[in-house]
């Protein structure tokens, strides 16, 4: 195959991943007569960056085409587990479904108990729910079944990679060749510089996780249907956890020290640099998690914004400019589901290399 020939396959796989999530979007307003009446670009776009409980990919009500995932409740009586679809796609707490003796509804994606005797939900001026409670809910939403996903694709990937080093001596090819050097890069260039020669290795296997993890589920996330898991703010606060906790446990002497008491300034401003310090120490991994959730959803924001206006302002010349900008941006997502991973990887390793690093005494 010619270079120019693997240009353009390229160029072609670029343009499709890219417009196929607007063909997916428009498929739910077939016409402007329906836009009229059931379009609200609020709820369209919470909608689409939202979790939810069964993994809806096109259509609406009773036609929609939505794998149902399971849904598992922690109650007063014990586990109670069944399917989303027993929900019959309704998200307005219309429809009760009973398990064990008890009554539950779906309201805006949250499972609630209706109380014993209740029969339909009940909300006040702020509808929020009177007569129902809320139980713990273990469900595998749908930003659970793509992580879920992710691990698995990265298992494939990596045993793969694993097993030809096993078997072959020499490099390589196709595929497995893409992915050692990444994995390289992440090594030399990220792992080696930041934390130093002598305990970069220790921490690979986390640099290794989260930087695939991010990039396969940002790259995921742009498909049609796909699920927003790095803007889902419970994600990134879960991985900055990761990096806090690997700071805490990793920390050095020396890094503790000038942590809680600084040497070779005055000591009564030491108890005040150290409360600065301390909150130093949570606001890395704090500006982390915040930086890849806002990127993330700020990028699904605009596009379904600039979609949205098409059926808000019914002008066949809003589309002409809306749909290139959306296209646009969704190539620009590619660039920015890597380097979100990258920024993200880089930064927790600096950060880790500060706690590790050793000092020299003289």
């Amino acid at each position: 195959m010619t270079a120019y020939k693997s240009f353009m396959i390229k160029v072609y796989l670029t343009l499709a991943f890219a417009v196929l999530p607007l063909f997916s979007f428009a498929q739910e307003h077939e016409t402007v007569e329906e836009a009229e009446e059931t379009f609200n670009p609020t709820d369209m776009i919470m909608h689409h960056i939202g979790d939810s409980h069964g993994w809806h990919f096109f259509g609406e009500g009773e036609d929609a085409f939505t794998i149902p995932l399971p849904i598992i409740l922690y109650t007063d009586n014990g586990l109670v587990t069944f399917m989303s679809s027993e929900f019959h796609h309704d998200i307005e707490g219309q429809y009760v479904v009973e398990e064990d003796g008890m009554r539950f509804v779906n309201y805006h994606e949250k499972i609630y108990r209706l109380e014993d005797g209740e029969q339909t939900l009940a909300l006040d001026e702020e509808h929020h729910p009177v007569n129902a409670s809320k139980p713990l809910d273990l469900s595998i939403t749908k930003n659970v079944a793509a992580m879920f996903i992710t691990v698995i694709l990265m298992l494939i990937f990596f045993r793969s990679l694993a097993g030809h080093h096993k078997k072959n001596k020499h490099a390589p090819k196709g595929f497995n060749n893409a992915l050692e050097a990444l994995v390289l890069f992440v090594r030399d260039e990220i792992a080696r510089p930041q934390i130093g020669e002598k305990k970069y290795m220790k921490f690979m296997p986390f640099l290794l996780t989260v930087f695939f993890f991010i990039w396969i589920t940002n790259l995921l996330g742009l498909l049609p249907g796909a699920a927003n898991v790095t803007g889902n703010i419970a994600v990134t606060v879960s991985l900055g956890l990761f990096t806090l906790a690997l700071i805490i446990m990793n920390g050095s002497k020396d890094y503790w020290k000038h942590v809680f008491w600084m040497p070779g300034i005055p000591t009564f401003v030491k108890p005040i640099l150290a409360v600065v310090e301390v909150m130093g120490v949570i606001i890395k991994p704090l500006a982390l998690m915040i930086r890849l959730f806002a990127n993330i959803t700020a990028g699904h924001i605009i596009i379904l914004s600039l979609i949205g206006l098409i059926f808000l302002l019914e002008n066949a010349g809003v589309a002409g400019i809306s749909v290139p900008f959306a296209l646009f941006i969704t190539v620009l997502e590619l660039l920015v589901a890597f380097l979100q991973a990258f920024i993200f990887t880089i930064l927790s390793a600096l950060f880790i290399g500060m706690a590790v690093e050793e000092h020299e005494h003289h």
